[in-house]
């Protein structure tokens, strides 16, 4: 089974920059979340995106990245006898005036062979 999580959009400080500091500006965030379904033990889409935007809200990241690793960690730790898959994309859409800027990775959990 897989949830997709689609535009969730919102405001939030993030970035490097020292006006990215000050202002909040727009991501957008995309999630595809694999996982065995059993209809006991399933994966509530709507407290992943709470999360999502509480998280980012609450640390309010520099690097892209680092909210990267640490919903991923975030979301794993509370459904790792579900998961196989986790793929997470970050969109700056409004950083840079004549294109999107995104980041993304993703997280295999049937083995050992996580992306980097």
């Amino acid at each position: 089974m897989r949830i997709h999580i689609k535009e969730l959009s919102f405001e939030v400080i993030i970035g490097i920059l020292e006006f990215e500091r000050m202002h909040n500006q727009q991501v957008i965030v995309n999630m595809d979340i694999e996982y065995k379904f059993d209809k006991d033990n399933f994966i509530d889409y709507s407290i992943i995106a709470l999360r999502v935007e509480e998280m980012m809200l609450e640390n309010q990241y520099q690097l892209i990245e680092d909210a990267l690793n640490d919903i991923n960690n975030d979301i794993y730790s509370k459904y790792s006898n579900l998961i196989t898959n986790i793929k997470i994309e970050i969109i700056k859409p409004n950083i840079i005036d004549n294109c999107i800027v995104s980041v993304s990775n993703s997280w295999d959990y049937r083995g050992d062979n996580n992306e980097a």
